[in-house]
């Protein structure tokens, strides 16, 4: 117990000091940089501007599906830093942006269409910045890829489209004229679109290349050890951005690329390794069976059968309902999915004769779990990595989605015996919910695809905060852990998912 207690003490000095540590470089990274914050329209943007720089180029930054300004600040700071203007939004029904996304998302003349005019309003208002001159530049992660090359054909006043995972068929033989196209090395799709795109201009053209004819530049590269979201953190990506950019311009660069995403990750592994002494303390026994004191372990026979009865049941059923009820896109089924999911697996295990065992005990470690999930982790996450703090209209649909995310961890807590249980049956339970969104994703693909670009969101959830509850159920029994992920889950789920009007 002794050694236990001197680990827990360790651990907990190691995170404080990553915290410590990872704060002083991201901050000190932001030193010389001026963030002015703007409203657009109803569109919220953010100015990165070098101090005592002369006006410069404008670079338009655009996040992805589901992302925001912070998402991307590894370019605005590295741009900025290197003597650009760099200017980040949230694009509509994302992060800040109090404007839900709307019109019809297959179709060229729908979202993509109002999500091209907003970049529009944005390039007006940026260019009629004081601290802007000498022309413009978009750079963009995923969906923004698509709006950005639209955007780059039909305005002249683009000279750089700088497209990270990209892909669009507004992309030419001819247009847009000077295209950078970066991928992760574990994005082999979107490395081919990359080719393919180089090979309009030169058939013979091998990836890295930078091919010309006329007006026409085109670059594509893979940045290694990278896929969809890590490759915004990439070396590779960001000096290929910036160079690509300076080749444009007639620029020479010479400062320092930002190291942001390491130093991210290092203040979230911090403030999660600092949990463990916070809240892995002796508390509730470990059991086979009911009894006062105990966390129930289920077999492998209960395991399989809460597992794979949901996973298969849930899809099917919902499949035959109209599921749409919130505002947010495809977040209105995953709230009833974890509904129906939590109340099915619930179900079982009480047929099985255990139980939550909800009671005052479990509401201080609860409590205590919120807190720091949201506003320790949660809030260092808005800063420098995505957008985690609602807006007005975003808290009810947090408290909508709660009403299912809720239940559904309170079943995954029970089910995982609040952590204790062996790694291998908690896998089995966390592999039977992916597994049933993902065949409800089979079910309707046309309206639910966007459910696998979350599944990673899921798994990082569970990673990262089911980590941290398997401390607290541990401690204070399953009930704790899933009341307090269920509204952490619900909070993640009602800042990210993009709201959306029909």
């Amino acid at each position: 117990m002794r050694r236990l207690g001197t680990a827990r003490t360790c651990v907990g000095i190691l995170g404080i000091l990553a915290i410590v540590l990872s704060l002083w470089q991201l901050l000190s990274e932001r030193q010389g940089i001026t963030r002015t914050d703007l409203l657009i329209g109803q569109t919220p943007a953010t100015l990165y501007v070098k101090q005592g720089a002369a006006p410069a180029p404008l670079v338009v930054i655009a996040h992805g599906f589901a992302g925001s300004r912070q998402f991307m600040e590894a370019f605005s700071l590295t741009l900025a830093g290197s003597g650009y203007t760099a200017l980040a939004f949230d694009f509509q029904g994302h992060g800040r942006n109090p404007v839900p996304m709307s019109g019809d998302v297959s179709r060229i003349d729908g979202t993509t269409q109002l999500l091209m005019d907003e970049t529009s309003r944005v390039i007006d208002a940026g260019l009629a910045r004081p601290e802007v001159s000498g022309g413009v530049s978009l750079l963009g992660h995923s969906m923004a890829t698509d709006v950005i090359a639209r955007v780059a054909v039909r305005d002249a006043r683009v000279d750089a489209v700088v497209g990270v995972s990209m892909f669009s068929q507004a992309v030419t033989q001819d247009q847009p004229e000077r295209l950078l196209m970066v991928a992760g090395a574990w994005e082999p799709h979107l490395r081919d679109f990359g080719l393919a795109a180089l090979r309009m201009v030169d058939p013979k053209a091998v990836e890295g290349d930078t091919v010309r004819n006329g007006d026409v530049v085109r670059r594509s590269v893979a940045a290694p050890h990278t896929e969809h979201v890590s490759v915004l953190y990439s070396e590779t990506t960001l000096r290929a951005a910036r160079d690509f950019l300076d080749d444009t311009y007639d620029r020479q660069s010479r400062a320092q690329i930002t190291r942001h995403g390491p130093w991210v990750g290092l203040l979230l592994a911090g403030i999660l390794a600092l949990g463990w002494p916070l809240f892995s303390r002796p508390g509730v026994g470990v059991g086979a069976g009911p009894g006062a004191g105990h966390v129930v372990v289920p077999s492998w026979r209960v395991v399989l059968v809460v597992s794979l009865v949901p996973a298969s049941l849930v899809p099917l059923v919902l499949s035959l309902f109209e599921t749409r009820v919130l505002p947010v896109l495809v977040a209105d089924y995953l709230a009833l999915h974890l509904a129906f999911y939590g109340a099915v697996q619930l179900g079982l295990l009480a047929w099985f004769g255990i139980r939550p065992g909800i009671g005052k005990q479990a509401l201080l470690p609860a409590a205590m779990l919120l807190v720091y999930g949201i506003f320790g982790f949660g809030f260092a996450l808005d800063q420098f990595g995505a957008s985690f703090v609602p807006h007005a209209g975003r808290v009810v649909i947090i408290a909508a989605v709660a009403l299912g995310a809720v239940p559904f961890m309170l079943g995954d807590a029970v089910a995982c015996a609040g952590g204790a249980a062996p790694v291998l049956r908690r896998l089995t339970v966390r592999a039977g919910f992916l597994a049933s969104l993902v065949l409800a994703v089979v079910l309707d693909f046309e309206r639910l695809f966007f459910l696998v670009m979350i599944i990673p969101v899921i798994v990082l959830f569970f990673l990262i905060f089911g980590t941290m509850g398997g401390w607290v159920g541990r401690r204070a029994g399953p009930a704790a852990s899933g009341l307090a992920l269920g509204v952490i889950l619900a909070w993640a789920i009602g800042v990210s998912f993009p709201l959306f009007s029909v």
